[in-house]
């Protein structure tokens, strides 16, 4: 009977789903590795200022922020392999060149030619995933793939630092273009995952924003909007409550999200997608709370504990959602817009809490942050009410 009973769970770890997750961790190496560097180049070798460094950090993420809608819509077009494999090369060549410029403006204009990479290597990664998960998997898989994520963003920096100091920046560049061309190598391995569709895409409306992703979109920039200031301003309001530093409250918020996206993969699958978006973001607006409004070691500690679950469990959730809303010919859209508002919520979140905190103190951005989080929640009971109702 248990025999019969595990037979129906449907096979999420397969060769291609392997082969896709190491792609992944290929390509988020080398983009670890340009996290410490480029900074460090445009202040060193370029002799730029904190605009120029701003400038030139802040061309990458304008560039894939605008162009993850256009790569969803081609992913649903021709396919996620040709996405990846282009947005990867491209990646790879304009990192590659960035140790032939030496004015800020030239590395500015190849930082926005590596976002366009990006937005089309991370669209066609994770709508890739998305194929291969089976539907009652698939915040398990949403978990387990933002795990080489979150790896090569903790190893690339290290890496990246430590060529730098070693061997120079040009080293760094050619490493990280090699890492972003095994990533291609491994994408040409898993091949095409788009599922076969007697619709002609081309007969079909366009809709650059589908409407399943409006509302998951909404519910992860409520999300991201609090971890991103928290990220941003924790090192600084560790040292307001007279702490040495930060690192180990931000290590905690790291291992919190790596064991539940680990050993706790499939509790998104469990709880269904629309309560644990509701827990997820319970949780933040808690956090947040706690952090913000008693300004006390202990209180810094319980609150990064809860909000690390809430992050967790809330992306998965909010993906899951997104994919549950929409047909197989406009995942990659849908995908496209939902990770944009990653890139926008990263934007926003740390300049609103650092406008808050400019007037009203730290403890108060992230009061602020709470209430976008708590927004993000009203949206998603209000939503779930409608649905239930319909």
């Amino acid at each position: 009977m248990s025999t019969a009973a595990t037979s129906t769970v449907p096979r999420l770890v397969t060769p291609q789903f392997v082969l896709l997750g190491s792609a992944g961790l290929a390509y988020f190496l080398a983009d670890g590795m340009l996290v410490p560097a480029v900074p460090r180049y445009v202040a060193g070798q370029l002799a730029g200022g904190n605009l120029a460094v701003g400038l030139v950090v802040a061309a990458f993420s304008l560039s894939a922020l605008i162009l993850r809608p256009w790569a969803g819509r081609l992913v649903d077009r021709h396919g996620r392999s040709i996405a990846m494999i282009g947005g990867g090369i491209t990646f790879a060549a304009s990192v590659a060149a960035y140790g032939l410029v030496d004015s800020v403006g030239a590395l500015s204009a190849l930082r926005l030619l590596t976002g366009v990479g990006d937005a089309f290597f991370f669209v066609g990664a994770v709508t890739a995933m998305s194929d291969l998960a089976p539907a009652e998997r698939r915040g398990e898989a949403i978990s387990l793939f933002s795990l080489s994520l979150y790896a090569g963003l903790a190893i690339g920096p290290p890496i990246g630092e430590g060529l730098g100091g070693l061997a120079g920046f040009g080293t760094v560049w050619l490493v990280a273009a090699g890492s972003a061309l095994v990533a291609v190598l491994l994408a040409l391995r898993v091949g095409e995952t788009r599922e076969p569709t007697t619709d002609d895409p081309g007969d079909q409306p366009v809709r650059l924003i589908p409407r399943a992703a409006v509302v998951p979109g909404l519910l992860l920039v409520a999300l991201v909007w609090g971890m991103a200031g928290f990220l941003a301003f924790v090192p600084l309001y560790a040292l307001d409550l007279g702490l040495p530093g930060a690192g180990f409250v931000l290590f905690g918020f790291a291992a919190i999200v790596v064991v539940i996206r680990s050993v706790g993969a499939r509790i998104p699958d469990r709880l269904g997608a629309v309560r644990c978006v509701r827990v997820s973001l319970l949780c933040s607006t808690i956090g947040l709370a706690l952090i913000g409004g008693w300004p006390t070691v202990p209180s810094l500690v319980l609150g990064t504990a809860v909000l690390g679950i809430g992050v967790a469990l809330g992306t998965p959730a909010i993906m899951m959602l997104a994919l549950d809303r929409a047909g197989a010919g406009e995942r990659g859209a849908v995908m496209g817009t939902v990770s944009m508002s990653i890139d926008l919520a990263t934007g926003l979140g740390p300049a609103t809490f650092g406008l808050v905190a400019a007037g009203l103190g730290r403890g108060s951005g992230f009061l602020a942050a709470a209430l976008v989080a708590a927004a993000g929640l009203a949206l998603a009971v209000a939503g779930g009410r409608r649905t239930a109702s319909e």
